[in-house]
């Protein structure tokens, strides 16, 4: 069935004459419709046997597929998973005996067995995890407390493993049967400790220091060993815990950020993630010495696992899409499990991507990747791109909406400003108490950066980013006295961020009191991070799009700024999506709006 233009579409409004197609502007090779199409497999889970990988691909759907680690053909498990974005969805679970199937959709917990069957529904509750073949460990929300609790599968009624007052996340089923999760001290949103509980116990802490996080416990096969993560040292280095006489000591010291740690059966060997300056590589780490090796290096790693000598990942890079993948650990053979993309995208031509370094306004060096249009003469438009997070970062990923527009001409500058991951505990904590303040002076010399090159024409810069890289968009227009950017792009992003603590969703609200505290305890930093206070002070033209179910930033943050826009008269053009939240997850919306995107910039910079 085709679907008429607009269908996706709620509100649509704009002040001044809206952009119109450019007959001059350059076409891409790139095409909207193959990009929506390629999928994405994430969360890749090995069975308890090692024989076959179930993992969820995003579609228009998030459902859940099992593929044989030999190969052949994936077999789709279920069928009832609306979209979900990537980057929050809960991995599926094998029962121990790998004929089940545990996972989350709707706000509840279903099981599914492999081979087949109607999914039947449990509890309302999040992330199952299997204690054994008949009871699971499961996520309950009350109060605004998240606390973790066993139910049977049979019988559904959550029995508390851990007390009223903790909040927890991260849960994991140990080897020995114990249960390692993360808290969070209301009292000190900095600190995250490691716990430990056993079904009739009372819980245990194992690690934590005040203002410090810890992560990614993940307990020896032997149960003698705690492998985790500190960013105690500054960076999130791996250490380790005998829990016979409570020695700590920390393995690597590599200045970097390790993650998804698993340990190999030998316990000698932990697969990890390291993460540096917008790029990650999958190692090894010898459980002794602590010296790492690399396995694979490059582009980003999700969730690796071991199946025996093999390991198990989703792999990409900016040339290649989301894909599942083996790497023998021996000869490090890469074999891919999962379909390739299309073959309008593997035709597609990729640019390269660069590093560059710029100093901000107080001499803080800030990273950032480039791509730029291998053939173009003469000064080129260009766009900046602030990630979105903040507690996050642009990296060497698949993103062929950059590629799309550079092979049309634009030079494309992903910024990592102060606050982003990758640079150390420091960096990632200078913009704490100073959103919308720091990091936008950081976005504001991408832009002197760029123009200091000479290939790129000051008067055709235009700055874009969705949710925190938004809200970053509107920063840069709304606070530089200068009017650097020739126009801005906000995708659901905030506008006042004292009405995005007080309406946001509980996630949302806690991160921002991590770095900026209440508007009660800091009211002259939330009013200077706040844009919706200096829209007069915009020149420049701005399209705002939104998501109509967004419950992270709710939807009246784009509302109040277009309202305030209109008042004073300056140029915009806004559009919301009634079925979409913080995300647009499925194909109609997106084509719509990058369809729209395309216009706004070639119409402004071309």
């Amino acid at each position: 069935m085709t679907v008429p233009d607009g269908f996706w579409v709620g509100k649509e409004e704009h002040n001044g004459p809206p952009s119109m197609a450019r007959p001059d502007a350059p076409e891409s090779r790139w095409a909207w419709e193959a990009i929506v199409a390629v999928e994405r497999p994430y969360n890749a889970v090995v069975s308890p046997d090692g024989t076959r990988v179930l993992y969820t691909l995003s579609q228009e759907t998030s459902d859940i597929w099992v593929v044989p680690l030999s190969g052949g053909h994936p077999t789709r498990v279920t069928t009832n998973r609306p979209p979900m974005p990537y980057w929050e969805d809960g991995a599926a679970a094998w029962s121990p005996d790998g004929a089940r199937i545990a996972y989350t959709s709707n706000g509840w917990v279903w099981v599914v067995p492999v081979a087949g069957g109607r999914p039947r529904r449990l509890i309302q509750a999040r992330t199952p995890v299997w204690l054994d073949e008949d009871r699971l460990v499961v996520g309950v929300t009350r109060d605004e407390e998240d606390r973790i609790a066993v139910v049977r599968v049979d019988d559904p009624w959550p029995q508390p493993l851990t007390p009223a007052g903790q909040s927890c996340s991260s849960w994991t089923v140990a080897p020995d049967g114990s249960v390692l999760y993360l808290r969070h001290p209301k009292q000190d949103r900095k600190t995250t400790e490691i716990w430990r509980v056993r079904p009739g116990e009372e819980p245990t802490r194992l690690t934590g220091t005040p203002g410090m996080r810890d992560g990614w416990p993940r307990l020896s096969p032997d149960g003698d060993r705690l492998a985790f993560v500190s960013e105690r040292s500054g960076w999130e280095e791996i250490h380790l815990l005998d829990l016979g006489d409570d020695a700590e000591r920390r393995l690597t010291d590599d200045h970097a950020d390790f993650s998804w740690l698993s340990w190999h059966s030998d316990g000698a060997r932990i697969l990890a993630v390291r993460t540096r300056r917008g790029r990650s590589d999958l190692v090894l780490i010898d459980a002794v010495d602590g010296a790492v090796t690399t396995l694979s290096p490059g582009g980003g790693w999700s969730r690796p696992s071991w199946a025996g000598e093999v390991v198990v990942a989703v792999h990409e890079d900016h040339v290649t899409p989301p894909r599942l993948v083996t790497i023998a650990s021996g000869d490090r053979a890469l074999t891919q499990l999962t379909a390739p993309p299309p073959a309008e995208i593997q035709a597609s031509p990729r640019a390269p991507l660069r590093d560059v370094v710029f100093p901000s306004f107080d001499g803080l060096e800030i990273h950032g990747l480039l791509y730029r249009p291998p053939d173009r003469t003469g000064l080129a438009p260009a766009v900046v791109y602030p990630h979105g997070g903040p507690t996050s970062a642009y990296t060497d990923s698949w993103d062929p909406h950059a590629q799309y527009f550079v092979d049309k001409g634009y030079v494309w500058l992903a910024i990592n400003y102060r606050g982003s991951t990758g640079y150390g505990r420091v960096f990632e904590r200078a913009n704490h108490g100073v959103w919308g303040v720091d990091d936008t002076r950081d976005c504001l010399a991408a832009y002197d950066y760029l123009v200091s090159t000479g290939w790129v024409d000051p008067d055709r810069v235009a700055i874009f980013g969705a949710s925190y890289g938004s809200y970053m968009a509107l920063c840069a227009l709304a606070f530089d006295p200068e009017h650097r950017y020739a126009c801005g792009v906000a995708k659901y992003g905030d506008s006042d961020i004292a009405i995005s603590w007080a309406t946001g969703d509980r996630v949302g609200r806690e991160d921002l009191e991590r770095m900026m505290g209440t508007p009660a305890e800091n009211p002259r930093e939330y009013r200077a991070g706040s844009p919706l206070w200096s829209v007069a002070e915009i020149e420049r033209p701005l399209l705002v799009a939104h998501g109509e179910q967004d419950r992270r930033v709710g939807p009246e943050e784009s509302q109040q700024l277009v309202d305030e826009l209109r008042r004073l008269g300056k140029r915009f053009e806004y559009v919301t999506y009634p079925t979409e939240a913080h995300g647009l997850l499925r194909a109609g919306p997106e084509l719509d709006f990058y369809r729209r995107l395309e216009r706004f910039l070639d119409w402004h910079l071309m």
